[in-house]
């Protein structure tokens, strides 16, 4: 009875001890992946209206390596999309027969692909501007 008492003892402690390092395990895990964020690309975004007239929003992110900036919208703001195109953010989205649109810049220079397909690069200043489209 007594020796079964001692396997039964040091088998609880030997649960408690192999239960404690997977935990510390699993936080090291989600540190790491911490890290990788944290050392992912920087960038500001920028929210405005009518050419920078009025500003929405500003925040800045830090993403991993090769996010497209629709993924990082869809993370960071209230987004509204339709067929891959961004119509509303935070809110802000054109009335029925306005002809009222998202258009982003990347560093000053107007985009020459859709939000689904640009990459994130470190030190982006992306800015959404709601304006009359013609």
């Amino acid at each position: 009875m007594k020796r079964l008492k001692n396997v039964l003892g040091t088998s609880l402690i030997a649960v408690a001890i192999l239960s404690g390092c997977q935990a510390e395990s699993g936080s090291s895990e989600g540190q790491e992946e911490q890290a990788q964020v944290e050392e992912g690309v920087e960038a500001t975004i920028e929210l405005t209206k009518n050419e920078g007239a009025e500003e929405i929003a500003e925040k800045d992110i830090t993403v991993e390596e090769g996010t497209v900036l629709l993924e990082a919208m869809e993370e960071n703001f209230d987004l509204e999309t339709q067929d891959g195109f961004i119509t509303g953010i935070e809110g802000v989205s054109a009335e029925e027969g306005e002809q009222m649109a998202w258009i982003y810049t990347i560093n000053g220079e107007e985009a020459m692909v859709g939000a689904g397909e640009y990459e994130i690069e470190e030190d982006d200043e992306i800015r959404f501007d709601f304006q009359a489209w013609e």
